[in-house]
């Protein structure tokens, strides 16, 4: 599974952009602020969520454009799939073909999502040409991230972790984007209703009920995935990345409806909801010295994500039978020569469309075959 061909309209520092990578490795090298990161984000979006920046929606249309953006791309798996038309266009937001079940795929997908300019904040998917939801784009592919930002993830907040792990979860379990998406709708409800004079009752005790539904839902699928992923790592041998020890700390009890139906009065007095899987915690360890990741040094907590990555996308390709796409910004530039040559070595031995970004080509000398583009003032050029 890969992105045959990716193209970009108004989004971020891009006009307009087509690329046609292929399914190995994609190298993106140029300055800082030539708009590298722009294409992963880009790519990123082929995913539930906000991306690998958590920007708004707004925030990554063009700031000279028509107002609304376009990311479009084709997913090429390497069998047929069963039923439907795969379209033709490139442009997901304009296309208007429909799925027919009397057709076979002929090993393509176009998904596409961005907005408009008269609903700038409303987002829209379509899957070969279909209106669908963002939720439902998990089903077709998983996309994994490390950006320098999160070099903090192991000393930040417990959110930051959280949204990582499930990410993490997405790729093995895609309804996990529904479960979540549900949770955090009636939470809300639930939140602005307690803010009332004189809430009531019932629809609250239906909320709770529905919040305890798909917390149970998110609380097990977590779990099942650390215990999967943290198996897989403390048995893998000691190499050039570290390996981490992970726990799921706090979220769900045994009975989430009953402890927020006791909790009315605590969670309105503080305008949020202080008991459920959205107050969860991944717990990392160093199990070479037996130290949190959080008291370890920057390039041991990076060593540790970059494990935890690879870890994680073979696990992937083995439960899903499709390996999730990679996009790993400025990382070779923190590696020494010995870690970037393992990590190239480990990867192109995995298999999978691979995205990495940085400032020279020297950096990925070990890479080899690779789709080679330079990027400046949001051009994209194909380096021979």
């Amino acid at each position: 599974m890969y992105l045959a061909r990716l193209s970009l309209t108004h989004f971020r520092s891009y006009a307009d952009a087509l690329i046609a990578p292929g399914p190995g490795f994609v190298v993106l090298t140029g300055e800082n602020g030539a708009g590298k990161t722009n294409v992963l984000e880009a790519v990123s979006l082929l995913s539930p969520g906000r991306g690998l920046r958590g920007a708004t929606l707004t925030e990554m249309a063009r700031k000279d454009g028509p107002g609304g953006f376009a990311v479009a791309a084709r997913l090429e798996f390497p069998l047929p799939l069963a039923g439907g038309d795969q379209g033709e266009g490139l442009s997901a937001l304009a296309a208007t073909g429909t799925d027919s079940p009397s057709r076979e795929r002929e090993g393509s997908v176009d998904i596409g999502t961005g907005t408009t300019a008269s609903a700038p904040e409303r987002r829209q998917v379509r899957i070969n040409g279909a209106p669908a939801s963002a939720t439902s784009l998990s089903e077709w592919l998983s996309v994994l991230w490390l950006t320098p930002a999160m070099d903090r993830l192991f000393t930040e907040s417990p959110g930051g972790r959280r949204r990582f792990l499930d990410r993490l979860v997405l790729g093995l379990r895609p309804d996990h984007a529904v479960h979540a998406a549900r949770y955090e709708a009636a939470m809300r409800a639930r939140n602005k209703l307690l803010a009332e004079e004189r809430p009531d009752t019932e629809w609250l005790a239906a909320l709770e009920a529905r919040m305890a539904e798909h917390g149970a839902a998110l609380a097990e699928a977590r779990a099942a995935t650390v215990e999967a992923l943290g198996a897989r790592l403390s048995a893998a041998p000691e190499g050039p990345f570290a390996r981490a020890g992970l726990a799921l700390e706090g979220g769900a009890g045994e009975n989430l409806a009953r402890e927020l139906a006791s909790g009315r009065g605590r969670d309105a007095a503080a305008g949020r909801t202080l008991a459920g899987p959205h107050r969860a915690d991944l717990a990392v360890t160093h199990l070479g010295k037996n130290q949190p990741a959080a008291l370890c040094s920057t390039g041991e907590q990076k060593a540790l994500l970059l494990g935890i990555v690879l870890a994680h996308a073979d696990l992937v390709a083995q439960r899903a039978g499709r390996r999730p796409i990679l996009l790993l910004d400025e990382v070779a530039a923190h590696l020494d020569p010995t870690r970037r040559a393992a990590l190239f070595d480990r990867l192109a031995a995995a298999g999978g469309q691979v995205w990495l970004t940085g400032t020279e080509r020297s950096l990925f000398g070990a890479i080899g075959e690779a789709t080679w583009l330079d990027v400046e003032n949001g051009k994209l050029r194909p380096h021979p």
